[in-house]
């Protein structure tokens, strides 16, 4: 979480826990709600990689403030907007005329996430983390930065993570989207300053409604 080392861990923990829960009702009750049930546990275990990047930086140990950040990031730019879109298309039914729209929704981004994520595992230095207010601010040099501008790979982004969930036929899952939209406009708003580690807190509580 963005203000401190054990603050990330009781999130994390508390996230894991929850979603496990539902991970658990969601195998005995309906299968297709694991991949949404999921999405809790995942936040959980990111707010943990940015309490190691916490322990890191207050240890001033690099290396773990590297691959905590990376752990961190992994979720950010790849798992999101992947695993939201592919959880809404597992989540409707088979007969649904959506389903396709929403499996290329997913497909779209495995690649945009595998496209921000894996050149930072080729360029360590393109990973940046201190911090700024009391929170963890990330600032990094993206591979489409060299192809179009930062904004539109955003814009990207957001769209991936918000359209599925207001595409679906369930109320809790556009309800879900809505959420994402207040989040993103909080953190516009007021949280420009450390952007990526309040949009991924807040985004990982908003999940606990799904719960």
């Amino acid at each position: 979480m963005c203000f401190s080392e054990p603050v990330s861990f009781i999130a994390g923990g508390l996230l894991v826990a929850g979603g496990g829960f539902a991970s658990w009702k969601a195998l005995k009750i309906n299968k297709r709600y694991l991949p949404i049930a999921l999405m809790p546990v995942m936040a959980g275990i990111q707010q943990m990689m940015e309490g190691h990047v916490w322990m890191g930086l207050n240890g001033a140990d690099s290396s773990m403030v590297w691959w905590g950040a990376m752990g961190f990031v992994f979720f950010s730019w790849f798992m999101w907007p992947l695993w939201i879109p592919f959880g809404v298309y597992a989540l409707e039914p088979p007969d649904s005329r959506r389903k396709n729209l929403l499996l290329i929704f997913a497909l779209t981004g495995a690649a945009l996430g595998l496209t921000l994520f894996v050149p930072h595992i080729f360029n360590p230095d393109w990973v940046r983390v201190h911090i700024n207010n009391h929170s963890i601010s990330y600032e990094e040099t993206m591979f489409l930065d060299y192809l179009i501008p930062r904004w539109a790979t955003y814009a990207i982004y957001v769209f991936l993570l918000v359209m599925p969930p207001l595409l679906s036929r369930y109320l809790h899952m556009r309800l879900f989207g809505l959420t994402l939209i207040a989040v993103l406009a909080i953190v516009w708003l007021f949280l420009t300053y450390a952007y990526i580690s309040f949009f991924c807190l807040l985004g990982g509580l908003a999940t606990i409604h799904l719960i």
